[in-house]
């Protein structure tokens, strides 16, 4: 469908007939729908067969990294490396959500397994952002996702943009690609910055696994490899796994509309009006880790991958039913999409002198 480009006067409250046709909220309506067909339950053998694979292509990985030894074959290896930690990382993600396990301790525990151990990223920092997000999706001044730093996301923000981000901000789409190889990197070193902050709530024990982490990366990297080699497979590992990343979570919100400030939006419009779907079936479902269903997601943050292309046909349905604009495209539209976000809303920075 087509991608709105600004948020309508008429989709912020509900139709006559939808208010006359059920009891409660919109979002109560569609909840309603989703239980009844199942949706919300837990799906154990998937994510069983799902981490299960993950943890052996990443055990196959070291393997291959040991038996190999000091041979510039290692770039491949750091290349499907880079593959597994962003399904590590979407793994991380479905345990912070409770797609897993319906309670928090279980949830906790695998997250600071997969993040911190595995993945270098600070579990506690990365949950209380991302649940800030998923609050206040593209909202200028509530999103830590469109919060002004070395990119902009807004004219308004790029009028207030100075050092790095203002002359980045002009060339950001060409730049953007190059910035993403740094993002695995970007969050580790998040992670140990907020480890003095409050968002970190265990911040010893997260700081003991972090170190564990780079002390076992980085020993086991220069104790194979050559430095020179050593330093080549850190660029092509973290360099892909930035581009993995960004490739996952650029599509969903970038070039969708901004919430502004005292703009007041029901949770429903709120993230349908935010987000976008990407199409492209059973492949783009892998590759994503069901992101590509962000509308459902932002919806359902906690029901299991497996149920988001039910939830999909269910929620589109009901948004026509409401006349509320629902965004769903293809992956390098998507793309596409983004840049050219990226490109209009640095045109002042280009024009300035």
């Amino acid at each position: 469908m087509v991608n709105p480009t600004v948020l309508n006067p008429t989709t912020l409250t509900r139709t006559p007939a939808a208010r006359a046709g059920e009891k409660g909220s919109d979002f109560a309506e569609l909840s309603r729908r989703m239980a009844a067909e199942g949706l919300l339950r837990r799906r154990p053998l998937y994510y069983v067969l799902r981490f299960g694979t993950v943890g052996l292509a990443l055990a196959g990985g070291v393997v291959a990294f040991l038996v190999l030894g000091d041979s510039w074959s290692q770039l491949f290896v750091a290349a499907a490396l880079a593959v597994v930690f962003g399904q590590l990382a979407l793994a991380a993600h479905d345990l912070a959500h409770r797609q897993v396990f319906s309670r928090r301790r279980p949830s906790e525990a695998g997250g600071l397994l997969v993040a911190d151990v595995l993945l270098g990223m600070s579990y506690g920092w990365w949950m209380n952002k991302h649940t800030r997000h998923h609050a206040n999706p593209h909202h200028e001044q509530k999103d830590p996702d469109v919060a002004p730093d070395m990119l902009v996301w807004s004219r308004r923000q790029a009028g207030r943009a100075q050092g790095p981000a203002r002359f980045i901000g002009k060339h950001q789409a060409a730049l953007f690609l190059p910035l993403l190889t740094l993002e695995g990197l970007n969050l580790s070193f998040s992670s140990f910055k907020a480890l003095r902050g409050p968002a970190v709530k265990r911040p010893v024990l997260e700081g003991t696994l972090l170190v564990a982490h780079f002390a076992v990366y980085f020993g086991g990297l220069f104790t194979v490899l050559s430095p020179g080699k050593a330093l080549a497979f850190v660029a092509v590992h973290q360099g892909l796994f930035g581009i993995y990343l960004g490739s996952v979570f650029t599509p969903n919100h970038k070039g969708m509309p901004m919430i502004e400030k005292g703009r007041q939006l029901d949770f429903l419009r709120r993230q349908v009006l935010t987000s976008r779907n990407v199409t492209g079936g059973p492949m783009v479902d892998l590759f994503m880790g069901g992101l590509n269903h962000q509308i459902e997601h932002h919806l359902f943050p906690s029901m299991p991958t497996p149920a988001l292309g039910r939830a999909q046909v269910i929620t589109e349905r009901y948004c026509a039913e409401l006349g509320i604009p629902y965004c769903r495209t293809g992956l390098f539209t998507s793309y596409a999409t983004a840049l050219h976000h990226l490109r209009s809303v640095g045109e002042p920075l280009r024009g300035a002198h």
